[in-house]
């Protein structure tokens, strides 16, 4: 996308964004920063405290500091770019502005965002306001936030805040792992790339959160007066095959398309100028079907199996208003992966730090990944990860290795001591062989552990996983017969297998 306008608004109350928190609201309350509705005026309107104003107006500040409230956005994501709306503000309006940001769990309490422990980033500098105008500021920061602090200098009034960026849900939560899940949906990080025509109805309606509220919540284009039909391109949060699809006319009556039909493809990384081609190679999921006025139609058996895809195109017959879209699918490992690596690339740095510890507690590992970001595929992960490890020095792999509990013995917070909850679930269940092994095998393989660890003075270490009890006993007899040097660099090689499997486990959970 050209314009960051053309991004999801993340803090819109429509997808679920909220003001939490404003030091000061006299004139008018925080809640109409978010608004869908563009800001009015009515000029014979007052309150009790003054002129009525379609905005967030604090006080005139007589006391040194500004003014600031706490956003939480509906839909956390990349910044691109926000739009300062000052509209109707003219010798009231904040004379500048700034925004920090932060990742915050959802549920966090006002008082931990209000206090010193939250981790807020600038995102924004300083920056001067224009009275009764678009103050439009592009943000370049490529890691995923939550919430916000907007702050105002020293006071005044702003009328609308635009957060437009790119989606990047929770998966987990937004239940991507365990079935199917609406593709399109803009909370799942689906856009609306392009299309014919948007006289009417905007295209990015097509894919908010729930119902359309009336016609305008929907997208419509303008009446064809020659051949030809309208059309809309979107793009899905991530990679699926798509088994049900809904199209809605809800409020469309005399208005809606008579017919409709769906295309699909497979383009990762296409443009919406590619895709908006008229050759471009589009495959039916779909067939041209008959809508009807104010209704939600279902396709299951209708669709045609045509394997996963990125985008889709919704063509209507001949014109018309459409207020929603949904494009249900299930995301298979290789997406998940892909969304993984995605999330991993956006973390805020020490997030990053306890990600990566949890597959490799080498502290220089951990540091030197985390610089590499980003990486493009899952592919490019796992070199950087081999190529890392293998021009560390000797005590960094101990350092893995220490945080390694004994094959047969569970990890313990002493043996750990800055572990994550990954690192032990992980661990166990590498070591899942042993659980069922007799007494004698596991008094032989604790025997055998320190005998290890007294000649070469380091944890033994297995990739364990998909290994019996009697096998990783049978290694380590093996093992015992090696020279320091010549198992030292076994030992590495066994990490390095160990910290790949947790790094696909990363990705895809």
């Amino acid at each position: 996308m050209s314009n960051f306008d053309d991004y999801t608004d993340l803090a819109s109350e429509r997808v679920g964004g909220a003001v939490l928190f404003a030091n000061d609201e006299f004139f008018a309350p925080k809640e109409n920063l978010l608004r869908v509705a563009a800001p009015v005026f009515l000029p014979h309107e007052y309150t009790d405290r003054g002129k009525w104003m379609d905005g967030w107006e604090s006080r005139r500040k007589r006391t040194p500091g500004h003014d600031f409230c706490i956003v939480r956005l509906g839909l956390p994501g990349i910044l691109r770019g926000i739009v300062v709306d000052t509209s109707y503000f003219i010798g009231n309006y904040p004379e500048q502005c700034s925004l920090e940001a932060c990742v915050a769990a959802p549920g966090t309490d006002l008082d931990h965002l209000l206090g010193p422990l939250t981790r807020w980033v600038e995102v924004l500098p300083r920056s001067p306001l224009a009275g009764n105008s678009q103050n439009v500021f592009a943000i370049e920061d490529p890691r995923r936030f939550t919430h916000l602090r907007f702050h105002i200098y020293p006071d005044g009034g702003v009328a609308r805040l635009r957060v437009h960026g790119e989606v990047i849900p929770d998966w987990k939560r937004a239940g991507a792992l365990d079935g199917s899940l609406d593709l399109a949906a803009a909370e799942h990080g689906g856009q609306v790339l392009t299309c014919s025509d948007m006289f009417f109805g905007n295209r990015h309606n097509l894919i908010m959160p729930g119902r359309a509220l009336n016609m305008g919540d929907g997208w419509e284009t303008r009446r064809r007066r020659g051949p030809g039909h309208d059309w809309a391109i979107l793009k899905l949060g991530a990679p699926g095959a798509v088994k049900r699809v809904e199209i809605d006319t809800n409020h469309f009556k005399g208005n809606y398309p008579d017919t409709a039909m769906i295309e699909a493809c497979y383009a990762e990384g296409a443009s919406a100028e590619d895709l908006a081609r008229p050759d471009w190679a589009w495959r039916e999921l779909l067939p041209r079907t008959k809508l009807e006025p104010h209704t939600r139609h279902f396709y299951v058996d209708e669709l045609k199996d045509i394997g996963e895809i990125t985008h889709a195109r919704l063509n209507i017959y001949p014109d018309g208003g459409v207020s929603r879209l949904r494009l249900y699918g299930s995301i298979r490992k290789e997406g998940r992966m892909t969304l993984g690596l995605k999330r991993l690339n956006t973390l805020l740095g020490d997030d990053a730090e306890a990600e990566l510890r949890a597959c490799c507690h080498s502290e220089e590992w951990v540091r030197r990944m985390v610089e590499r970001r980003p990486f493009r595929r899952p592919a490019d992960l796992f070199e950087a990860a081999d190529e890392v490890w293998r021009t560390l020095r000797p005590e960094d792999w101990l350092e893995a290795f220490r945080a390694h509990p004994r094959i047969g013995d569970r990890p313990s917070d002493k043996e750990i001591t800055r572990d994550t909850g990954s690192f032990k679930k992980w661990s166990s269940e590498e070591q899942s062989g042993v659980q069922g092994a007799g007494q004698p095998v596991l008094a032989e393989l604790a025997h055998m552990n320190h005998r290890y660890e007294a000649k070469f003075g380091f944890v033994f270490l297995v990739c364990a996983t998909g290994k019996s009890a009697d096998e990783m006993l049978a290694s380590v007899k093996e093992r015992m017969s090696n020279d320091p040097a010549a198992e030292l660099c076994i030992a590495a090689e066994q990490q390095r297998q160990i910290t790949r499997i947790r790094l696909e486990k990363l990705l895809s959970s």
